[in-house]
Formats: structure tokens, C-alpha cells, sequence
């Protein structure tokens, strides 16, 4: 806590600014197609998540952070992503990303302090989203995480196009 405490006042992400619906609509349609040009023949995983964790951050002016945790035994590691510094390590069951990797399901969290057992990585973050991935057998290999630090900025919009 200190450390963030200290971090703060020179932290260059900029804070979250809420998109109305047809802005979002706008913005996940240019990113699609852009995600589309630029990955749909990359094998490897890694550039693939690194790709889109910077297309999404430079579309979406709600997006705060924007990253992968991957799993990794019987957790999930902090992968690609964007933003401040996340959680090295989140346990399966355990918040909101814990929670979407072990439901397989995506969980919209319009206000994180609501949660029951959300992990804070930055005090600053008010809403979420966690996205389960597949890979291409079906098997459950990471989540997709994006913070905001606006409340009610994620609904089913982000939970159609994510």
C-alpha cells in the first residue's frame, strides 16, 4: 500500500473517462477490423495478446487496464497487459478474474466493491470485466481482465464484443 500511495501522484495512466453505447458500438466494430488485419494469421500467442491488449487501450477511454492472466498451474500469472502494475498471481475461485476462469464465464462487475472477495490490484479501479479464453480445443488457457476507474462503465456491450 505504501508503495501505490507513493506511486500515485506520478502515475502517467490516465483515469477513465465512460463511453455511451454508440461510441462503444463504434469502437469494438474499428477494432475488430483492425484485430482482424493484424492477427488472424499470428500463431504465436503471446504477440496475439499483446496485440490486442494495445488496440483495445487506444480505442476505449474507459479502459484502464487491459491484460491477460494465463493459467499456470493451479493459478493464474500475470500476463501481457497494459496499464499499472497488476497481481503477479490470482488463485482459481479467488475475484473476479479467479472467478470468470473457474465459472468459464464472463463476469461484468459494475462495481468492484461489491464483489464478493475482489482482489484490488489498484485502489483505484471502481469496474470490471474478465473474459475466459479457449484456445482452439476448447480448453479454458487464460482470462482477458479490464479495469476501469469509473463505476457501471462495463455492460453487455463489452460482454458481446469481448
Amino acid at each position: 500500500m505504501e508503495y501505490e500511495k507513493a506511486t500515485q501522484d506520478i502515475d502517467f495512466v490516465p483515469a477513465s473517462v465512460n463511453m455511451t453505447a454508440e461510441q462503444k458500438r463504434v469502437a469494438y466494430e474499428a477494432s475488430l477490423q483492425e484485430l482482424s488485419a493484424v492477427i488472424t494469421a499470428e500463431d504465436n500467442m503471446m504477440v496475439r495478446m499483446v496485440t490486442i491488449n494495445c488496440i483495445l487501450k487506444s480505442k476505449f477511454s474507459y479502459y484502464f487496464w487491459v491484460g491477460f492472466y494465463i493459467k499456470d498451474g493451479e493459478r493464474l500469472s500475470v500476463g501481457p497487459y497494459q496499464g499499472t502494475l497488476g497481481c503477479k498471481y490470482i488463485p482459481f475461485g479467488k475475484g473476479v478474474c479467479g472467478t470468470a476462469y473457474q465459472e468459464g464465464k464472463t463476469q461484468v462487475v459494475r462495481n468492484v466493491h461489491e464483489f464478493p472477495g475482489h482482489i484490488g490490484c489498484d485502489s483505484r479501479s471502481q469496474s470490471e470485466i474478465v473474459v475466459p479464453v479457449f484456445n482452439a480445443a476448447g480448453e479454458k488457457i487464460a482470462v482477458f481482465d479490464v479495469d476501469s476507474t469509473e463505476l457501471h462503465s462495463f455492460d453487455e456491450i463489452d460482454r458481446e464484443f469481448l
